[in-house]
């Protein structure tokens, strides 16, 4: 072991730490000032800004010719995500969820999952696979945001209503800002 090693895996967590908050926070400032809805923010933008330490492993491992390591760590990050994070925390504190996410969201989750399985029946999730499941991605998002703009103006009214504010100042602050910390958060996390 290199005497470099301690301190740059410290580093390498607060950056880490630090590139999620920031990421996370700028892009949902961004999104709710866009009108989408609190609950497609999570599903999306703070999932990709979660998801961004895996994928700067995966790709930078699939670019080195590590593939295994690739498909990996996707399927061991989702595993952990869902059994273990979302297990734990409906385990601590219970969770509450809306009928949209069972009716919609779980059966989708399942469905991409067995396509993925299906994928790679054949021992190989190439270029071809992995475009379609990018596309998928895509079109998802999209729906979602479409549909979240939508919805009518009483979810954040609720928030206003029930005397939720988002810590500090960081709603009122600039967009431009905002656009700032997601990417400096982004920079961070693949570092």
């Amino acid at each position: 072991m290199d005497v470099l090693t301690i301190p740059l895996l410290i580093i390498g967590i607060l950056l880490l730490v630090f590139g999620a908050e920031y990421l996370v926070r700028g892009a949902s400032t961004i999104a709710e000032r866009l009108g989408i809805s609190p609950i497609v923010i999570g599903l999306t933008v703070v999932a990709f800004g979660t998801s961004a330490p895996e994928l700067a492993v995966s790709v930078n491992a699939a670019l080195s010719g590590s593939n295994d390591v690739a498909l990996g760590n996707v399927v061991g990050s989702n595993i952990a995500n869902i059994l273990l994070i979302l297990g734990l925390s409906a385990a601590v504190g219970g969770l509450a969820i809306t009928q949209r996410i069972v009716r919609l969201d779980v059966p989708i989750l399942i469905g991409v999952s067995i396509l993925t399985y299906v994928l790679a029946l054949n021992n190989v999730l190439g270029r071809i696979e992995g475009a379609l499941l990018f596309v998928l991605v895509i079109v998802y998002t999209t729906w979602l945001i479409r549909e979240s703009r939508k919805e009518s103006a009483e979810i954040p009214a609720e928030y206003q209503q029930g005397g939720d504010e988002i810590e500090g100042d960081v709603a009122y602050s600039p967009l431009i800002w905002q656009i700032g910390l997601a990417i400096v958060g982004l920079i961070m996390l693949i570092v």
